[in-house]
């Protein structure tokens, strides 16, 4: 287990210094690699790569779609999840679906995702995104995404907006509104 953190470091660190032709070559590689159902540990937390997450993120059905990237470690995260649980309960029955996106470091998951879960009793649907190519993964998020947390996007079909900061609730739930008529 330490070797894997300490591979995800490298190259989270190697990453940080890669040039776009190193990605091009890191993208024909990853698409030789076969994509696989997601990873479920035995408490049943859904981890998946990017490849698998890009559903969560282009459902083309009647439902609004509410995916907010968060961990554990971000102050402003874990504060405003609150409002994304009470948007759930509020507007569950109105086909809106709030998805909690974990970006929690995957020696994390036991000792801090899982309690943290538990303790605040998440009743929207929690996946893990364990994916260390940000470089690649972010932008195909949003364009303009610089990578800080908390970022969330909110859709249903054609329409889709993108926040990259933090909300209150009447702020979430405004931005929800746009897309309920």
């Amino acid at each position: 287990m330490k070797l894997k953190v300490l591979g995800v470091a490298i190259l989270l660190m190697v990453s940080c210094n890669t040039k776009k032709t190193d990605s091009v070559a890191i993208n024909e590689v990853k698409a030789e690699i076969k994509v696989e159902a997601p990873s479920t540990d035995i408490q049943g937390l859904e981890i998946y790569d990017f490849e698998g997450l890009k559903p969560f993120l282009n459902e083309d059905d009647d439902k609004i779609h509410v995916i907010n990237f968060w961990a554990t470690w971000c102050r402003p995260c874990v504060k405003e999840l609150p409002y994304f649980e009470a948007l759930y309960e509020k507007y569950k029955d109105n086909d809106v679906e709030v998805v909690l996106v974990s970006l929690d470091f995957p020696h994390q998951f036991e000792s801090k995702l899982k309690p943290f879960i538990k303790e605040k009793q998440l009743k929207s649907k929690v996946i893990v995104l364990d994916d260390v190519d940000s470089n690649s993964w972010i932008p195909q998020v949003d364009k303009d995404w610089s990578g800080s947390i908390p970022a969330t996007i909110i859709y249903k079909k054609g329409k889709r907006s993108f926040f990259e900061r933090s909300f209150t609730y009447n702020e979430l739930e405004n931005a929800l509104k746009h897309f309920l008529n």
